[in-house]
């Protein structure tokens, strides 16, 4: 295997380097790279790719994503924890993505769209500058609030919200997560001082809500179909498989949904809502196509009308995919042969 990789100089920045190794060896199918004393594979071949991620993906079950029960118990998610807890966890959780329920959840998606229009009306009136980043990712956490936790949040008009306030902590940049993220790849260090760098009150936010949203339910027999009702099924259950339902287990999984959801989702559209006013072009049959189809539907929108927006889905594609990317890494690892 060795023979077979390309040798490259060992890197320190992994935030760029791989994307220099990428770009650097555009005819070769994998590059290999030593992340400190760990070889890795870089794969640039579609059907590589393919084959780790869906033909081969029983070979690659696992992910090296930080995950601590003890310190952070929220990292216990879907997206980190190990293969053994992620296959009877992803087989319960999945039926809540299925196309059918996303269709249910439309009209949810519709009344936050609605307010957030209402809202735009009122500071395009105000003819100043507008900060998309942040409009966009309250926006995002009505709808994942909505969605997900059946509340309504209301950060749209209230910047203050304590949802809102969460979501900035989760991913700010500072000192204090640097440090967090360089001593998580030291797990000796992190045992003895991790938990200094934890933020308690976002644990303790996501723990409260979850298990308050879960007990209401419970208590008023209230089934929505949604994220929540998935979750309230989990901790009926007590245990799946061989190991124990714990309230922060079933709250990892909340608070990833939340945090991936509305992170991503704003942050693309902030990328179309710049791209858009800088192409007017592009901005004009966009708006036309939407009015074209919407005549079917006296101008209202449907999920089945929306489906039918190539030139939308065309725009959402370039921006996410080409051009912004939110996802363009992902590890596996490779148990040993």
């Amino acid at each position: 295997m060795r023979e077979a990789i390309a040798k490259t100089k060992a890197i320190c920045t992994l935030s760029t380097s791989r994307r220099n190794m990428y770009d650097k060896y555009k005819d070769e199918r994998m590059v290999g790279i030593y992340e400190k004393d760990v070889p890795s594979l870089i794969l640039r071949d579609p059907d590589l790719i393919k084959d780790v991620l869906i033909t081969d993906f029983s070979v690659f079950p696992e992910r090296p994503m930080f995950s601590n029960e003890k310190h952070e118990p929220l990292t216990e998610s879907l997206f980190r924890i190990k293969a053994s807890k992620w296959r009877p966890l992803r087989t319960k959780l999945s039926p809540v993505f299925t196309s059918g329920k996303l269709k249910n959840m439309f009209g949810l998606l519709l009344e936050c769209s609605e307010q957030f229009e209402r809202y735009l009306m009122h500071i395009v009136e105000k003819n100043e500058p507008v900060e998309c980043r942040d409009l966009t990712a309250r926006y995002t956490t009505d709808v994942i609030g909505s969605c997900a936790f059946g509340l309504d949040i209301n950060a749209i008009n209230d910047e203050s919200n304590e949802f809102r306030r969460m979501g900035k902590k989760i991913f700010r940049n500072d000192l204090k997560t640097y440090f967090k993220e360089l001593i998580r790849k030291t797990p000796w260090l992190y045992n003895i001082i991790g938990r200094l760098f934890v933020d308690k009150d976002v644990e303790e936010f996501f723990i409260r809500i979850t298990m308050d949203m879960i007990n209401y339910r419970k208590r008023n027999n209230i089934r929505r179909h949604d994220f929540i009702d998935v979750l309230i099924d989990l901790k009926d259950q007590e245990k799946l498989n061989d190991f124990e339902l714990t309230d922060s287990l079933i709250t990892a999984q909340a608070f990833v949904f939340f945090a991936a959801g509305f992170e991503t989702s704003s942050t693309t559209l902030t990328n179309i809502m710049y791209e858009l006013a800088m192409n007017h072009t592009i901005q004009t049959k966009l708006r036309e196509e939407i009015k074209e189809i919407l005549k079917s539907t006296d101008g209202k929108i449907t999920y089945d009308c929306l489906k039918e927006m190539k030139y939308l889905n065309a725009v959402f594609q370039g921006t996410y995919i080409r051009m912004f990317n939110e996802s363009l890494l992902i590890n596996d690892n490779l148990p040993s042969i």
